[in-house]
């Protein structure tokens, strides 16, 4: 029989952490993709961009990066989770300043059906639009996007591959308070699906296990390709450079061939 006079055992580590702040820590640099996205959208333009439109924007980490970056520029932030959408707003826009604030918009809706005025830019990064699974639907969810674009409007997506991608393993990497575990549990060869959770370990060796958890499709370069072509995109792939190593240096050039790594990350930039 337990002691009345027991302790409730403190909290741990895992018990205190806040998924949606490792996800960004782990995850995402919004710095660097707005970087890139700023850059290769006024190169092929010969303007700056102002109008953005974050599809499955989640947390709208990347949309408070855009508007951060010129006074002029707007957001609109589409995702169809209220809860992401409720601590996004707590956390991240609540941190702007009001004229920062009142540029961004945030809608609880459908990408897909979704009506929006035409924005230059539209993103659908994080391998997001994965989670659509269907190829009609997504060349659906392509056309809409096509629609939404402003006439010199440019979608930017992102993709992973490599023969590593069709694995189940585990890949852990090391942060200063946590580490980060991405478990491939499942994959179908048959269908191409995939089942992908997200797990944080930390100092004191407690865990957050299936922090986050994706069910997709894990689409080849030519499928999303021909996809975006038939949707009515000119689609380039942006694929990552290596340093005296081998290894990515974060530098995005546009190519028509790539290496046969175990895993690589691409840019796909679609214009209108």
């Amino acid at each position: 029989m337990a002691s009345k006079n027991k302790k409730p055992s403190a909290p741990t580590m895992a018990d205190l952490a806040d998924r949606h702040v490792h996800y960004e820590d782990s995850v995402q640099c919004v710095e660097s993709e707005i970087d890139f996205v700023d850059a290769t959208y006024k190169k092929l333009r010969k303007r700056n961009a102002i109008t953005l439109r974050e599809d499955f924007c989640g947390t709208t980490n990347t949309s408070c990066e855009w508007i951060k970056r010129r006074k002029t520029n707007t957001a609109l932030c589409i995702d169809l989770d209220e809860e992401v959408l409720d601590w996004g707003k707590k956390n991240k826009i609540s941190k702007l300043s009001p004229n920062q604030a009142k540029r961004l918009t945030v809608i609880n809706d459908n990408v897909i059906t979704v009506k929006t005025k035409p924005v230059d830019i539209v993103l659908a990064m994080n391998f997001s639009y994965w989670l659509l699974i269907d190829r009609k639907l997504t060349i659906d969810y392509f056309k809409s996007v096509y629609s939404a674009l402003a006439k010199d409007g440019i979608f930017f997506l992102d993709a992973y591959g490599g023969y590593e991608a069709y694995q189940e393993l585990k890949e852990k990497t090391k942060y200063k308070d946590f580490t980060y575990i991405w478990d491939q549990s499942r994959y179908n060869p048959i269908t191409g699906i995939a089942k992908n959770h997200i797990h944080y370990k930390f100092k004191d060796g407690s865990k957050m296990m299936n922090a986050f958890t994706y069910e997709w499709r894990v689409w080849t370069m030519p499928e999303i390709l021909d996809m975006l072509t038939e949707a009515g995109f000119k689609p380039t792939v942006y694929w990552e450079q290596a340093d005296e190593n081998g290894e990515g240096n974060g530098v995005f050039i546009p190519e028509t061939e790539g290496d046969a790594d175990a895993g690589w990350i691409a840019y796909i930039v679609a214009e209108k």
